[in-house]
């Protein structure tokens, strides 16, 4: 498996055109890949910048029979100072993609808040990433695949640094997004905190590769390789800002 490289540059027209089919009418941006996974607490949106994301995305072997997906993404502010922070993000993955977490052991969320990360399971990491602050400075990150208290399962992204465990659900998308060429999602809630809406920072770049091996299982295949992927970052902000940067395979 050779390493490919995706660029969210071509998509910014598609990003905007999207923008135009599924929210002209009342002002919004794209609709929620996946509305029926679990509701974040309500908060009220907050005056604040206007987010300005990119995001590239690489896939390459994981050393068995799979892959691995690097999104990296980016994040400014719009004119200027920290970016707005997240209510959710949604990891879209192109529907040639299939994910095995019933073959990885599970990690529970009690065990890394008591023990932390490193008393996981063997085997239950399925991702790992970099954390990049506002205005500098970086944190690790880790993803463990989990089932949930609720039943679903799913990941749990963790940043040790900043004692921060953040749950993330398996949904399958909505029409209009499978219609667009996707076909399941990992859906990340970042819970309200005490710190005012208008007073959190998001981050200025966040790094995060999905996959991994566990004996012969892979956690991540391609069930179709026909150099068309495409892989897309659906952000909701504390703003209200909805935005959809997707990357695409342009070149082979």
């Amino acid at each position: 498996m050779r390493t490919r490289y995706f660029s969210s540059g071509l998509a910014a027209a598609l990003v905007a055109a999207a923008g135009l089919a599924w929210g002209a009418e009342d002002g919004g941006g794209p609709p929620d890949p996946a509305p029926g996974g679990p509701q974040r607490p309500y908060e009220p949106d907050v005056s604040g910048p206007r987010n300005i994301d990119s995001l590239t995305v690489g896939v390459d072997g994981d050393g068995g029979a799979g892959v691995r997906v690097a999104f990296d993404r980016t994040s400014r502010a719009e004119p200027a100072g920290p970016p707005a922070a997240p209510r959710r993000f949604v990891f879209l993955f192109d529907e040639s993609l299939d994910f095995h977490p019933r073959d990885f052991p599970v990690c529970a969320r009690a065990v890394i808040e008591t023990n932390g990360p490193a008393a996981c399971p063997d085997g239950s990491q399925v991702g790992r990433g970099t954390s990049h602050l506002h205005p500098e400075g970086t944190a690790d990150v880790y993803a463990f695949n989990a089932r949930h208290a609720n039943g679903l399962r799913g990941a749990l992204v963790v940043i040790p640094a900043s004692n921060t465990i953040l749950e993330l659900t398996w949904e399958k998308v909505t029409r209009p997004y499978r219609e667009r060429g996707y076909r399941w999602a990992l859906d990340e809630i970042v819970p309200p905190s005490p710190l005012p809406p208008e007073q959190r920072v998001g981050t200025r770049r966040f790094e995060l590769t999905w996959g991994a091996t566990h004996g012969t299982a892979s956690f991540a295949t391609v069930r179709k390789d026909d150099g068309k992927f495409r892989f897309g970052l659906w952000s909701e902000f504390v703003t209200g800002q909805v935005v959809l940067p997707e990357a695409l395979n342009i070149s082979r």
